[in-house]
């Protein structure tokens, strides 16, 4: 790229493409749309390199010239810091926030000092509440036992919770307050040693996540909702999630959706054909229940820490992270990155795996923008890859006897089959 833009005033953006809009609830998007991107740190460069050309190559196959991608560089991380003196300019932010559609590489966040994580300050910054991780096996090698019946969608509550960084240690002031307002007006006494954390859960952050699954089930023929909630304990903050939950499921797509209280009480235990089934489980439940019945579940809807564990979990089953894709999403506006972080012990050797930032791609320009056909052809082009045993790595090694393909060599080998398709 050219000159890092740092400020606003300093993006140009391209002359070729148009921007996505978002009109009455919708995202229309053209069929040559301006798509904002930054490479990120670590293995970054490689991987969205990588994901670049295989998107490329999935449009031109899927449409024949007649609709194409028109990319938007620009940067954040350890390569705007040496330009711009900032980790995340806010020319980066403009550039995301007018082109609706957006993919970043992964950025790097210090343990325990440092700065905070710029993945956050992206998602509050944007207002990307919904973090949406897809979870899905493509042949590789995986730990369940029965990885074919995985097919889920987790919608994780991404500004809430735990997250929003409430707390006090246990001998600070801000605790001793808390704790003297305990004992005087509520007659609750905590332990003088006892750290303090708040977990706020509103109506409101509930219920636009729970819109956004519904839609998603909606556009995509998805016949499961599940709403996980560690409701039976903490009743107020889980709990209210699972009952405003329920509400945006009845209120607002009644013509769609059928509850399990009702398949049991008015259809004979059977859901109509025609209904998204919307059911709940509590939390430890759902953690086993998606390893020992995982064909019973779709879309899982869920609380910030709750999404976090289970998303986690999930991906282990068919394989790790490597292969896990995720998405932010807000009104109008989303963002594409890996679950993985930088691994900046790899970075430069053409070795890693860019299925992660490949398959979080394709959720962008599939799912997100609705060309569907680029999504199919690079998920066949991922499964005729294992198959082959043609893969980095990170897979090969638990394939005996399969040597691993670089990075490079992944990315042509993946391009290849899109064109034989």
């Amino acid at each position: 790229m050219g000159k890092i833009p740092c400020n606003v005033n300093e993006l140009k953006p391209p002359s070729e493409g148009h921007f996505a809009k978002y009109e009455n609830g919708k995202l229309i998007v053209p069929d040559d749309p301006i798509v904002a991107f930054f490479k990120g740190d670590g293995i970054g460069p490689e991987i969205v390199d990588s994901a670049i050309k295989i998107v490329d190559a999935a449009v031109s196959k899927a449409y024949g010239g007649k609709r194409k991608i028109t990319w938007w560089q620009v940067a954040a991380g350890e390569e705007a810091e040496k330009e711009c003196g900032t980790l995340l300019p806010d020319a980066t932010l403009e550039a995301f926030k007018r082109a609706r559609i957006n993919l970043k590489g992964p950025l790097t966040t210090p343990v325990g000092s440092g700065f905070r994580s710029l993945n956050v300050a992206i998602r509050i910054a944007l207002d990307l509440y919904a973090n949406i991780r897809p979870v899905k096996w493509y042949g590789q090698p995986a730990p369940h036992c029965h990885p074919e019946k995985i097919d889920w969608v987790i919608f994780r509550e991404n500004t809430e919770d735990v997250y929003m960084g409430i707390e006090f240690p246990w001998n600070s002031p801000e605790a001793n307050k808390i704790r003297d307002f305990f004992k005087k007006e509520l007659k609750i006494e905590l332990r003088p040693d006892a750290g303090i954390g708040i977990k706020p859960i509103s109506k409101f952050g509930t219920q636009r996540l729970m819109r956004r699954a519904l839609e998603w089930a909606l556009r995509n023929n998805i016949k499961r909702v599940t709403i996980q909630h560690k409701g039976n304990i903490q009743k107020y903050t889980e709990g209210a999630f699972r009952e405003w939950a329920y509400e945006v499921a009845v209120n607002e797509f009644r013509d769609y959706v059928v509850t399990e209280d009702e398949v049991n009480t008015k259809f004979g235990g059977k859901t109509p054909q025609d209904k998204i089934l919307v059911n709940d489980r509590i939390a430890d439940n759902m953690l086993q229940q998606i390893i020992t019945r995982p064909g019973e579940y779709n879309i899982i809807v869920a609380p910030n820490l709750n999404g976090d564990y289970i998303s986690d979990e999930a991906n282990a089953l068919v394989g790790g992270i490597g292969m896990a894709a995720g998405m932010d999403m807000g009104d109008g506006i989303a963002v594409a990155e890996p679950v993985h972080g930088t691994a900046p012990k790899y970075a430069g050797k053409n070795v890693i795996n860019p299925t992660a930032e490949i398959l979080s791609a394709a959720v962008l320009i599939g799912d997100y923008m609705g060309w569907r056909e680029v999504k199919v052809l690079i998920e066949n082009a991922i499964k005729n890859a294992i198959n082959n045993k043609q893969v980095t790595y990170d897979l090969a090694r638990e394939m005996p006897g399969v040597q691993p393909i670089s990075t490079s060599e992944y990315t042509d080998v993946l391009i290849g089959y899109i064109k034989q398709s």
